[in-house]
């Protein structure tokens, strides 16, 4: 396996594993603290219960995103030196914000974790709070990074030179903003349906029902809203790709030629040799309007643009046909959820109901993985957009492999780590009382 191969293997390995720890690990805290609100509002025991019971899961996914993120940061050096060497001075502003951002969730974590019946009540529960919105400050500067390799800013290239920078041009780059909002309603949507499907399949085991409808409805209702938004920040993202990245659109609809009133494929298999998609549902205009607001504007094909630098087009376009798929259930889901909880109060005693968010349980992460393939597959061959290269920003050190496979190794271990805590911790929270909490 050449250096290259190895390098984008194991980034994109690890990447999978951080970001379902981390957004979570982001998310649930906010799920802790509404929680906490609803005990320190009604005194009801259940929600104490619950608060303390979610505060074990925050604590969890915060030592193993710390973590995965650690490990991630050695990559950055180890595998991409060329891409340091330029990309530390400029975008160095996010990552060390990043990381006041996580010492400030740290401290507030400790704070919440054992401030019980140890500082004033509602100062406990803010410490929470703060906790949650460092997690998304944290989230949204590295994503703030991401979008910098997008749409690179905050210097001038200059004869292979990077020159004149200014770091918080570099930071409030061009894709930052759009980059984030989705991003944020993805982890939002993932983590609460994800949450909600496994309060909802222990609702179908009859353990500790009123408890865990009543950690259904917190998780579901983040979840819900953030899938119904997600639809309006992916509009407002896929015009911004439109502008800035034609090719990666071009791609991510296997759009080969160009022309106007351009058609949305849905679904389809890519014949790469016969450069075009079979099989597929076309919706007549409305790749042309959902780029660009006009039903007859043009949009670039695929052969448009040197072949060297095309992305693989089959990996991005049925990664975003998953993406866009998923959100557009777990958008239908969230709907049904208001609905039912408005008007058909009695479905929520009926099966069909809790089976459906069981199913749905992995959904949410599923889609946000495929938007991440999108984002960075889609971006080839480039890791700064236009300016560098990924195949020149790599390590010409030999053995990657080696690291890959040790990456592999910490990862899995992680992984099974927290599977048999969470495992452990529903296990305990379905056989305890509300007396031993």
């Amino acid at each position: 396996m050449e250096n290259l191969d190895a390098a984008r293997l194991q980034m994109a390995f690890t990447l999978i594993f951080h970001i379902v720890f981390a957004c979570i690990g982001m998310v649930m805290p906010f799920f802790m603290v509404v929680s906490h609100k609803k005990w320190l509002n009604t005194g009801d025991p259940i929600y104490l219960k619950l608060t303390k019971a979610w505060q074990k899961g925050v604590a969890i996914f915060f030592v193993t995103g710390a973590v995965s993120g650690t490990a991630l940061s050695f990559e950055l050096g180890l595998l991409w030196p060329g891409f340091m060497e330029h990309a530390g001075p400029i975008i160095g502003m996010p990552f060390s914000l990043e990381g006041a951002a996580f010492f400030v969730e740290a401290i507030a974590l400790g704070f919440y974790l054992y401030g019980w019946n140890k500082i004033n009540p509602k100062f406990h529960w803010f410490t929470g709070v703060i906790v949650g919105i460092a997690g998304v400050a944290s989230g949204i500067l590295v994503v703030s990074a991401n979008g910098w390799m997008n749409a690179p800013s905050g210097f001038d290239y200059v004869d292979g030179q990077f020159l004149n920078i200014d770091p918080v041009k570099a930071l409030l780059n061009p894709a930052w903003f759009t980059q984030a909002l989705h991003m944020v309603l993805a982890a939002f949507t993932a983590t609460g349906f994800a949450v909600a499907g496994i309060h909802a399949y222990q609702i179908l085991k009859n353990k500790q029902k009123e408890l865990h409808k009543k950690a259904f409805k917190i998780a579901i209702t983040f979840g819900a809203i953030a899938a119904i938004l997600q639809p309006i920040s992916g509009d407002i993202s896929a015009k911004d790709v439109a502008k800035r990245q034609p090719v990666k659109l071009a791609a991510m609809e296997a759009h080969y030629e160009t022309a106007k009133g351009v058609p949305l494929y849905i679904g389809g298999i890519v014949d790469k040799e016969k450069k075009e998609v079979k099989y597929k549902i076309e919706i007549p205009n409305a790749l042309s309007f959902l780029a660009f607001g006009d039903f007859n504007a043009e949009v670039k094909g695929l052969n448009d643009f040197p072949e060297d630098e095309i992305p693989n087009v089959a990996i991005v376009h049925y990664a975003f046909q998953i993406m866009v798929g998923l959100g557009g259930i777990l958008m239908l889901a969230g709907l049904f959820f208001f609905f039912s909880n408005k008007k058909r109060k009695q479905w929520m005693d009926k099966k069909f109901f809790w089976k459906l968010f069981v199913f749905l349980t992995p959904a949410g992460f599923l889609a946000l993985e495929a938007g991440w393939i999108v984002t960075e597959v889609g971006r080839q061959p480039w890791i700064i957009h236009k300016i560098m290269r990924t195949k020149d920003a790599v390590t010409p050190m030999p053995g990657i492999v080696f690291s890959f496979y040790l990456y592999v190794f910490v990862y899995s271990v992680l992984t099974i780590a927290v599977a048999w805590l969470l495992a452990r911790q529903i296990k305990s929270l379905n056989n305890s009382t509300i007396e031993k909490i």
